[in-house]
């Protein structure tokens, strides 16, 4: 994808797009949020990839500890990466409260939730919508649009497991 066609699919300016890439531009969070829909990713997936230089993680084994790992802005709630380096899976813990849906995510990589606390319904466009309690576990292919909600107040808590995207 060039910047041109980034800039275009998150309705933001190619100079713009152009100082950011040259560090020149910090984006805002409406400004980063664009950008990470246009590349079917996340806030929370561009920022955790900032962070990480160099190829795969080599080592077998990590441990990110309950006070560890990558935190932010995550579709209408917030989530923490459960990996460290780069990984062929972006497993993280969703926290959301959300009674309304949002906008629809759609992106190349199959995703996996399993509800941990709370109910959640996830409209799953022309597929849908599925009620997912403690519990239970949903999986979509690539390229599903799917969106989530509480079913009731108190919010939910979710296991969510996405391939790393392409990009990042």
């Amino acid at each position: 994808m060039t910047l041109v066609q980034l800039a275009a699919d998150a309705e933001l300016s190619h100079p713009f797009l152009s100082q950011l890439e040259r560090g020149l531009a910090r984006p805002s969070m409406v400004s980063l949020e664009r950008i990470a829909r246009a590349l079917g990713s996340s806030q929370l997936e561009l920022i955790a990839a900032a962070e990480q230089t160099g190829e795969e993680t080599e080592v077998a084994a990590t441990v990110v500890r309950s006070g560890e790992g990558t935190r932010g802005h995550y579709a209408e709630g917030e989530a923490r990466m459960l990996v460290q380096g780069i990984r062929r899976f972006h497993p993280m813990e969703f926290t959301g409260a959300n009674e309304s849906f949002g906008d629809y995510f759609v992106h190349d990589e199959d995703e996996f939730l399993h509800v941990v606390e709370g109910a959640v319904e996830v409209d799953l466009g022309p597929q849908g919508v599925v009620t997912v309690l403690p519990g239970d576990s949903l999986y979509y292919g690539g390229g599903t649009p799917h969106r989530w909600r509480s079913v009731a107040p108190g919010g939910f808590r979710l296991f969510v497991v996405k391939e790393k995207p392409k990009h990042l």
